[in-house]
């Protein structure tokens, strides 16, 4: 007997109903299995799905990373960075420079002291590592003579820039300022000593019309010892012979003038020389020379050397009056 076996109907893929995320237990909050890791296939390790200890290890790292991290590299990366700016200002430097036979010991000005931050130790410093070096290219007992500039030294650095260069055996003669203070901190320490006026802007036409201020110097002045100054110098005290007083302006000596002055030596004849005991081996004003005569005076008394007509004179200081020197009418 034939019997018909029934055959299934097959549904096309279209006919299919589709999966509603409505129905998928895992998205029904009212199951209570919402977001449950553990309802995860891909975490079940029934399925043959699972994930293997290595890329869980990688997708927590992933999951952990910080948030700057992920920022742009312009930002982020150190390679990208802006690089700051390099000062290649030049510092200022203590140097040593022959020249003529004697030996130059230049400091840094002052002015750029402040902006370089550079004191009076580390100058200090500079200056002993500079002797300590191996280039050394002096001879023992070769003078120095210090250009100072404008920066203020008192007598103890002087003094301590003569006995460290006195250590490695050269020494110290000449001062080169333009501080007045300076100046006078190395004739008391018993050094020669120039001072120039600070450098200016004036044009040609205005230079040399004004004297800078005098200089005074309650001191003796020793053998040996020269001065030097753009104004008038003021000298409470004697100048014994060997010693020398250069100036612009005039020169005046309460005391006893022995050594050599020179009064108006930038071409000021109208400046004069005046001391209380006036006996000098030379002095000069101006152009204009003249010698202590040969035979002495019975008395001395205050006396002024001034330029005449006839060339330099010395009269009585009670007798002496500017004004008809420069009218030229003094007899």
């Amino acid at each position: 007997m034939n019997s018909e076996i029934p055959v299934p109907t097959v549904l096309s893929d279209s006919s299919q109903p589709s999966p509603d995320p409505a129905n998928n237990l895992a998205n029904n909050p009212a199951n209570g299995l919402a977001n449950d890791p553990a309802n995860n296939p891909a975490n079940n390790p029934a399925n043959g799905s699972a994930q293997s200890p290595l890329a869980a290890a990688l997708s927590a790292a992933e999951a952990n990373r910080p948030a700057e991290a992920n920022l742009p590299a312009e930002v982020g990366s150190p390679a990208e960075a802006t690089p700051s700016p390099v000062d290649a200002t030049p510092q200022p430097q203590v140097r040593f420079k022959g020249e003529g036979g004697r030996l130059l010991l230049m400091l840094p000005p002052d002015t750029d002291a402040e902006s370089m931050g550079l004191t009076w130790y580390e100058i200090w410093q500079q200056l002993k590592q500079r002797l300590n070096a191996g280039d050394r290219f002096w001879q023992p007992n070769t003078p120095v003579h210090l250009i100072g500039r404008d920066r203020l030294l008192d007598s103890r650095q002087l003094q301590d820039i003569a006995d460290v260069l006195s250590e490695n055996g050269l020494q110290l003669k000449r001062i080169y300022t333009s501080r007045r203070q300076t100046a006078v901190a190395a004739a008391t320490a018993g050094l020669s000593v120039e001072q120039h006026p600070p450098a200016t802007h004036l044009t040609p036409a205005e230079a040399g019309q004004a004297l800078a201020e005098p200089l005074y110097l309650q001191m003796t002045l020793r053998s040996g010892i020269e001065i030097r100054h753009p104004g008038s110098v003021i000298v409470l005290g004697d100048a014994n012979p060997g010693s020398s007083i250069i100036a612009d302006g005039d020169i005046i000596v309460w005391g006893s003038l022995r050594g050599v002055a020179q009064a108006g030596a930038s071409g000021n004849t109208r400046c004069m020389i005046m001391a209380l005991r006036l006996e000098p081996t030379q002095i000069r004003i101006s152009d204009f020379v003249a010698r202590a005569p040969e035979v002495p005076p019975g008395e001395y008394l205050p006396e002024v050397a001034y330029v005449s007509p006839e060339g330099i004179r010395i009269t009585r200081a009670s007798e002496f009056s500017r004004e008809w020197m420069m009218a030229g009418t003094f007899e």
